[in-house]
Parts: C-alpha cells; sequence; structure tokens
C-alpha cells in the first residue's frame, strides 16, 4: 500500500492510480456530514489544500465520529477515487480510520473562523498548523533551500561563522550578553568594574549581530563564501519590522568591486523570487487572496500592490541605480516633501533615509527596485571602502516595494591605513579588531559583500505585513514564550 505526502497524492493522483489503496496520515481540518456519510478535511503540512476522506457510517463506530473533531490526528487507509463534489478532484474512500490523538473542541484554540494575527501570536506553538502559517513557512524552507542551491551553482562555500563574538561589527552597542557569571554575584575589579577575566571566555562576548567580519577572513581564503544563520540585536523595538533574533545572509566575494556587488544582489533576489513562483504558487495563491480579502475596506490608493504582481514587479523590472546624492535631490525636490506627507522631511544631504523616503523612490518615482549607492561615510559603518571624495563611501542598500531596504552592503576598505584611520575617528579600539586588520596587513585585496535579512526576504514574498509572522517562534522585548 502506497503511504504518501498529500501534496503527492492531490498534485499528482495518476501516479497514485485512480482506484488504488492508499493510507494517509494527518491532522483534522474540519467534519462535517449526516447520519449516512461523513466529510473529513485532512491536511499533513505538505500543502494548502485539504484531502476530503469519505467515510460510510455504516462501516465505522458512531463513537469513532465523536473522537474525529478539529485538531485530532488521524490514520486512514481507503481506496484513492475521482471526487463527485466541489473543490477537490480525488477523495479518498475510507476503509479504516484509526484516532492517533483527539483534541477536546471546547479546548481547541484553533476553531474553523478567523483568527487575529495578535491572537495567533499568543498560541505560537499551535498557529503552526494554520492555512496561514503553512503557506509561510513551507515559502521559508523554500527561500532557504533556494539560498543555498544559488550559491552552491555559482562556486561559493559555506561557511559557519561564529554566534558567540567579542567584536561589534556593525558598532551599534546593542547586543546580548554572554556569561556564565553567577547574576548574583558578579565578580569585579580593584576600581569595581565586571572581571571578565574570570568569565567563561577570559573577555566580554556577546551574542553576534552579523557574521560578515569573520567572513571577510574567509573571502581572504577562499575566495567567494556566504554565512546563512542566526543573528541577535538587543534593539527594544516593538516595530512590525524588528526582531530580537532572526536569520542573516551574508556573501563576502574577493575580487569584487561595488557593481559586482550590485549584480550579484540584484541576481540573487531575482533568483529567489522566481524560485517560489515555481515551487510555491499554490502557496503565494492562497496567501493572494487573503491579504486581498483583508483589504477590501481599504481605499484604492491605500491597498498593497497584489502578491503575485509584485513579485513579477522585481523580476520584469531593471533595478534602477543611483547615488545618495540624486536621491536625495528627488526626495528633496518631490511633492511629498514639499506638501509636508512625508513623517521626516528631507531637510538636505546627509541626513539617514527612512523607509518611507525608500518606498517613494520605489513606488512612486522610479516605478522599479533601486540600489543607492555612495552614502555620506558618517552615517555608515567604518568598513566600508571610502570614495576619493573624502565625504562619502561605497555602500549599496538594495530597495523594494512594500519593504523600503531588503539588502544592505558595500565595497570593503582594503586599504590598512584608511581603515585604521577611520576606526580611530570613530573611537574603537584597534586591539579589538587585530585580527581583521591583518587581513589588510597580509594579502590584502579589493572585496565586496552584503547582507540579506531572511525575514525581510520573507515579508516581501509572503506579502505579510508583520516580521513577527514569517518566523516560527519570534523573540522579541518581553516575549520569548515559546
Amino acid at each position: 500500500m502506497n503511504k504518501l505526502r498529500l501534496k503527492d497524492i492531490i498534485k499528482t493522483p495518476e501516479v497514485v492510480g485512480i482506484g488504488n489503496p492508499v493510507d494517509v496520515k494527518g491532522w483534522v481540518r474540519s467534519r462535517r456530514g449526516n447520519n449516512f456519510v461523513q466529510f473529513i478535511a485532512l491536511n499533513d503540512g505538505s500543502i494548502v489544500t485539504n484531502l476530503q476522506v469519505v467515510a460510510d457510517t455504516a462501516k465505522f463506530d458512531e463513537e469513532l465520529f465523536k473522537q474525529i473533531t478539529t485538531g485530532s490526528c488521524i490514520h486512514v487507509t481507503g481506496k484513492l477515487v475521482e471526487s463527485q463534489g466541489k473543490g477537490q478532484n480525488v477523495e479518498v474512500q475510507a476503509e479504516t480510520i484509526e484516532v492517533y490523538g483527539t483534541a477536546d473542541p471546547v479546548l481547541y484554540p484553533l476553531q474553523k473562523k478567523g483568527h487575529s494575527m495578535e491572537f495567533m501570536r499568543e498560541i505560537a506553538h499551535l498557529r503552526l498548523r494554520t492555512n496561514y502559517f503553512g503557506c509561510v513557512l513551507r515559502l521559508r524552507h523554500a527561500m532557504a533551500f533556494a539560498i543555498h542551491k544559488f550559491f552552491n551553482d555559482r562556486g561559493f562555500f559555506y561557511l559557519h561563522t561564529p554566534l558567540i563574538t567579542a567584536s561589534d561589527a556593525e558598532g551599534a552597542g546593542e547586543m546580548f550578553n554572554v556569561t556564565t557569571f553567577d547574576l548574583n554575584n558578579i565578580p569585579r575589579t580593584e576600581d569595581g568594574q565586571i572581571d571578565y577575566k574570570q568569565d567563561f571566555f577570559g573577555k566580554h562576548t556577546n551574542l553576534t549581530v552579523s557574521g560578515q567580519l569573520e567572513g571577510e577572513l574567509g573571502a581572504m581564503a577562499l575566495g567567494n563564501i556566504y554565512t546563512f544563520g542566526p543573528t541577535f540585536r538587543a534593539e527594544n523595538s516593538n516595530t512590525p519590522r524588528h526582531l530580537a533574533e532572526f536569520w542573516m545572509i551574508e556573501p563576502e566575494m574577493a575580487f569584487y568591486d561595488i557593481k559586482d556587488n550590485m549584480d550579484l544582489a540584484e541576481e540573487m533576489l531575482k533568483y529567489l523570487i522566481q524560485y517560489a513562483l515555481d515551487n510555491n504558487m499554490d502557496d503565494l495563491q492562497f496567501l493572494s487572496k487573503r491579504l486581498q480579502e483583508e483589504e477590501k475596506g481599504k481605499k484604492e490608493d491605500e491597498k498593497s500592490m497584489e502578491l503575485i504582481s509584485k513579485l513579477h514587479f522585481v523580476l520584469e523590472h531593471e533595478f534602477v541605480r543611483l547615488t545618495y546624492t540624486e536621491a536625495i535631490e528627488i526626495l528633496r525636490n518631490s511633492n511629498y516633501n514639499k506638501k509636508g506627507k512625508f513623517q521626516y522631511p528631507v531637510t538636505g544631504w546627509g541626513i539617514d533615509l527612512q523607509s518611507e523616503h525608500e518606498r517613494y523612490l520605489v513606488e512612486k518615482h522610479f516605478k522599479k527596485p533601486v540600489i543607492l549607492t555612495d552614502y555620506p561615510k558618517e552615517i555608515k559603518a567604518f568598513y566600508m571602502k571610502q570614495n576619493e571624495d573624502g565625504k562619502t563611501v561605497r555602500a549599496m542598500d538594495v530597495l523594494f516595494p512594500g519593504i523600503g531596504e531588503i539588502i544592505g552592503g558595500s565595497e570593503r576598505e582594503a586599504d590598512y591605513e584608511k581603515l585604521l584611520n577611520r576606526v580611530h575617528e570613530l573611537g574603537m579600539t584597534e586591539e579589538q579588531y587585530w585580527w581583521y586588520f591583518d587581513t589588510r596587513k597580509f594579502g590584502s585585496a579589493p572585496h565586496s559583500g552584503y547582507g540579506l535579512g531572511f525575514e525581510r526576504l520573507l515579508l516581501f514574498v509572503t506579502g505579510m505585513s508583520n516580521i513577527r509572522d514569517v518566523i516560527p517562534f519570534p523573540r522579541t522585548p518581553q516575549n520569548a514564550e515559546f
């Protein structure tokens, strides 16, 4: 007897064969029927579509159906037949039904009705069973697989960078401490400072905010590498765009300049979006339909772009490339700015662009994805290559509709003296990054890289509006429940 996932049966019933026996297991989404026949909607997580199980009540003890409620887990054997009803092509005529686990219909929180995203975050251990989050998690898997495939097919090496680090790649200082100290009895030096020499690693250590610095070391040995792992930021933010624990994809490439960097970023994003369209269309269509239903009451100019159209929007356009200076002029002279429609007015050169500015460039002005380059060095990280003008660095940010910045990167500063001077300008300690400086002393090479926030990508691909809803168990301020 064939024991298959429901995806195999629903998508390719000809492989199983109409009239052949099947063996299916899954969770009950709903049950309806009468004294003669019961219809059970079954799902095993492999596909958004349910498989209908038809049970002739004469073949089963009536007490059995009392146990088959929404959320219960069952094992069914039977025959695959063409469906006589609407909504499905095939169904299973049940011969045997075994109940693996019951779900009290009074206590089970996921009933066949609409639930708010806020409510489902409170039951994150069960929300994974809903169609909504099934789609999100299948897309999350597909994007993770596609990322590895993209880089592997282009000769990149996957480098595992440390999660525990003594350096702050971003210079933000918002990091989680890693310690084995008894917090009720922390050892201190004679001047009252915490004595980290007595800690596990003998120094102050944190959870990493980025694998970039170590990734650069790999690029200086292997040529092209990428990292893909969890990163952490102790930013006390409850916005829909921030998590305390998130995943980053960070390629680093020797002998790549800023143009090569932009080319790779554009190629990668288009590859990932095409992969989602080719392999997860059922999930995308379900999410698109739900999102359109949620926006029915909105005015036309307040509605977001239809999900699948938005994905094609990226694929069908070459990304516009312009400098930060050019972008500031566009924004400063825009009607949006002149009429005070920006929450943060664009006053002039040197400001840090906000999401609303980035989205204006993409959605209103160019109507294409945008890559901004050559930012003021004062608003960018120490490791970015300085331009000859002494004011800007070879940074690049990729801007998407509905998201704003989705990728941030740069050509890295390969000159030892320039890097050292910049570190001193920012009041950073040279000793902390001695190993990083060594790569500029011994065989330095031009190199570039960027970071793609995995959850930011998933926000775009799924159309979800809150970053807490594209990761299975979100970690945010005051929330580490599951």
